[in-house]
């Protein structure tokens, strides 16, 4: 049986998938945003959980979990947030972070709260994938949950395949080698990127993250791919019109 995400991705169409950070811009804000990128035609979301030592996230990202973090939020009081989300949300969600925080909270214990709420998937960068398929790819799974990976243009085409063989939702495409918010636009370089992988024929759709913040770059990043995620400028929306400026944000990716 196809979880949300695959089922999302099955259908016709490019996907825009939004990140923001749980517990941001105010403590209770986790829900109401969900809700309202679901009713303006958002395809799928990922809940960043913050974290005070990240590693690919840049400089907007990393303010939001700081003030995330001030504002209290923690593992526990997500998933207590999240606890009745799906009487209300349908679109496939993803918990993206780092793996420190799922093995403090016990990596068996986080799967099996995380598949009660109706969580489809994790997106953890420092996971390396010899160590997931070792020892956590069997209890995900038996959780009903898929580990998404990230790729960048570096990445050789034998671990793409690597990679590829053991996901079974999308391929993370990182635009370029820098943090989250870094890019400030896409030249031949990323298009050529986007289709040198596109080519490779892969089982697996390919996802764009890191540099997408207008219309142009999703329809950039979105001609030789399945779709494209958008974090730091959704981020920065935030920060200048509050939640009542996400009706206009989409559509200004992406018209209804």
């Amino acid at each position: 049986m196809k979880n949300r995400i695959q089922q999302k991705l099955s259908e016709n169409g490019k996907i825009l998938s939004i990140y923001f950070t749980a517990g941001y811009p105010n403590i209770n804000d986790t829900i109401p945003i969900l809700r309202s990128l679901e009713e303006n035609g958002v395809d799928m979301v990922e809940i960043g959980l913050p974290f005070s030592d990240p590693l690919a996230d840049g400089p907007v990202i990393q303010a939001s979990s700081t003030s995330a973090l001030k504002n209290g939020m923690t593992t526990a009081k997500l998933f207590d947030q999240l606890k009745e989300v799906r009487k209300s949300v349908s679109i496939p969600l993803v918990l993206m972070g780092y793996f420190n925080p799922v093995l403090q909270y016990g990596v068996e214990a986080f799967c099996k709260r995380c598949e009660a709420i109706g969580i489809d998937g994790f997106i953890l960068p420092d996971l390396p994938l010899a160590e997931y398929n070792l020892h956590y790819r069997s209890v995900f799974e038996r959780h009903g949950l898929t580990n998404i990976f990230l790729i960048t243009p570096q990445t050789s085409e034998e671990r793409i395949r690597e990679i590829d063989k053991a996901s079974h939702a999308f391929i993370y495409m990182v635009s370029s080698a820098s943090t989250t918010g870094k890019t400030s636009g896409f030249g031949t370089e990323h298009s050529d990127y986007f289709k040198r992988v596109s080519a490779m024929n892969l089982e697996n759709p390919l996802v764009v993250g890191f540099g997408i913040k207008d219309r142009e770059t999703y329809n950039t990043a979105t001609q030789f791919t399945k779709g494209a995620i958008i974090g730091s400028a959704f981020i920065k929306m935030l920060n200048e019109s509050g939640l009542k400026g996400i009706p206009e944000f989409v559509r200004s990716i992406r018209p209804v």
